[in-house]
């Protein structure tokens, strides 16, 4: 399997995983979002869970929009969203496979200058 394969196989189970729990949430709780955010910080140790994914996506973010910018990918506004929709573990993934495809299809226009 190749890294580009794995990063995608990756992106979707950052999709699928996630929104396990959300749907899950929603059909206990309905779109409750003060329940929501008060469950997420309701102790010390999930608080640092979300203060840490938060300080994370923020890095993601700058380097992802140098990245892009660096390899001219389009649409780099989809990962912010893909990160704000459903979370970096399906935005960093499906970024990376992008990041791959765009590498190789560099490498392979590269090579044909040769």
């Amino acid at each position: 399997m190749t890294r580009k394969s794995i990063f995608l196989v990756l992106s979707l189970i950052g999709l699928l995983a996630p929104y396990y729990f959300f749907f899950k949430f929603l059909g206990e709780n309905g779109f409750d979002i003060p329940l929501l955010v008060g469950q997420l910080f309701a102790n010390d140790i999930s608080t640092f869970f979300a203060v840490d994914l938060v300080v994370s996506i923020i890095v993601f973010w700058i380097y992802m929009i140098s990245e892009a910018d660096k390899l001219q990918m389009k649409n780099w506004w989809l990962y912010i969203l893909a990160s704000l929709t459903v979370g970096l573990s399906f935005a960093l993934p499906l970024f990376l496979y992008f990041r791959e495809r765009e590498l190789q299809s560099t490498t392979r226009m590269s090579d044909m200058r040769k």
